[in-house]
This record gives structure tokens, sequence and C-alpha cells, in this order.
């Protein structure tokens, strides 16, 4: 199943706007043409897609959001080493970088 791609208009919709605020959020779309989060983001999107929804049918949202954390949580945070991070996991360097700030404190 492929998503629809999302206009960056729909992201300044006044129905959109009006769900961030019902739940006290704030947008982080940032602007227009903007490469390096859209680039991040993109990625990021590419590989849940090939690892979650891409891989079979789900027969619920529940089942699929379940998924969907699972991988995030399991594979993509624990699993996936980062050239940029040391060739460490995010896992990994979070609790480095949390334990470095908590003796210089």
């Amino acid at each position: 199943m492929l998503l629809p791609p999302v206009e960056p208009s729909q992201f300044r919709s006044r129905k959109f706007l009006a769900a961030l605020r019902a739940y006290d959020l704030v947008g982080s779309t940032g602007q227009v043409a903007s490469v390096g989060g859209n680039t991040a983001m993109e990625s990021f999107f590419a590989l849940l897609h090939k690892n979650v929804p891409g891989r079979r049918h789900w027969t619920t949202r529940h089942d699929l959001r379940i998924a969907i954390r699972t991988w995030i949580e399991r594979t993509y945070h624990r699993r996936r080493r980062r050239a940029r991070l040391g060739s460490l996991t995010p896992i990994e360097s979070e609790t480095i970088i949390t334990a470095q700030v908590a003796l210089a404190a």
C-alpha cells in the first residue's frame, strides 16, 4: 500500500492547525523547500514503509500501529548503526551522552 504524497499546504490547513491546537501541539514543519529536513524524513518514512506496511496486509489500524512502534523501538533505535554517530545505534549514543552529562554535572 503506497501512501499518497503530502503537500506542504496540508500542514498549514485550518483543519490541521485546529487539530494541533486541540491537543496542545506545535507543528514543526520548518520552511517550505527545506532540503535537509525533507531528506531526513523521507529517508525515515521510506525505511519504515519498506519494513512495516509494505511487508504484509494489516487487518486493523491497531495492528499496524503496534507493528510500526515495535519496528521503531526494536530495529530503528536499537539495531540500526549510524555512521554519523560513530557506528553506534541511536540508543547506544544516547546512553553515552546521558552518562557524560551526568558526570559533568
